[in-house]
């Protein structure tokens, strides 16, 4: 009886030990996994760098201040189709630690809207709320750009791991808002180059926002079908 127990006892244990495993090795991910988010995290450093450097060469052009706001406001449009795009990939190529980037991506594309907005509102209207307001009231492209920033605050504020657990499901629900956001800057950045009609970028980055958010959009309704005939 007693070689019973203890034998399973040691069964028990080495099965918990092989599930410890497991759960460590899908917890640390790929041997690349951390030199690729090293290599991502510096990567995303350079729109900033070059803005730097052109500043310090004296490269900004005529009218630093509306080159240092468009070249935020691309990158800002950039990291989230990036971001939006990790789905996607991850569900198309089987590559789980895609995952991964997913959060930095997301606070990249923050902080080049924080750094878009802060030039605005300190370099170009030196915090003058009135101005900013009549400008809000007069053109369309920064009430549109302005709300997406503002959607974009509690995504970036619960992104951690922490605000993940504590929020639960109702954590997927806010992110939602990134659909939301995805066609905000899309109207934001055509608006805003409508009125010197060039719309050659708004229309090439509109086109895989659309993309990636009617992909999401297909995703939802085919599940839906699936469930209902279940």
């Amino acid at each position: 009886m007693e070689s019973t127990t203890t034998a399973a006892s040691t069964a028990k244990r080495a099965q918990s030990a092989r599930s410890g495993a497991q759960g460590a090795k899908v917890t640390t991910g790929p041997r690349w996994l951390p030199w690729a988010k090293v290599a991502v995290f510096v990567a995303a450093w350079y729109p900033l760098a070059r803005i730097v450097f052109f500043g310090l060469t004296d490269r900004l052009g005529a009218n630093p201040i509306e080159f240092i706001t468009r070249s935020t406001g691309l990158w800002t449009f950039v990291f989230l189709c990036i971001t939006l795009a990790v789905t996607p990939l991850r569900r198309l190529t089987g590559w789980n630690a895609l995952l991964r980037f997913r959060r930095m991506l997301g606070l990249y594309a923050f902080f080049y809207a924080t750094l878009h907005f802060t030039t605005y509102i300190w370099f170009d209207k030196w915090f003058d709320v009135a101005a900013m307001l009549k400008d809000v009231g007069k053109r369309p492209f920064i009430t549109v750009g302005f709300a997406a920033f503002v959607l974009l605050i509690p995504l970036a504020v619960t992104s951690t791991k922490a605000m993940v657990r504590k929020l639960g499901r109702r954590w997927q629900s806010l992110h939602r808002l990134i659909y939301a956001i995805g066609v905000l800057a899309i109207l934001h950045f055509w608006w805003l180059k409508s009125g010197k009609h060039d719309l050659v970028l708004p229309k090439i980055y509109g086109a895989i926002m659309l993309a990636l958010l009617g992909w999401r959009l297909a995703v939802w309704l085919i599940a839906r079908m699936k469930a209902r005939q279940a």
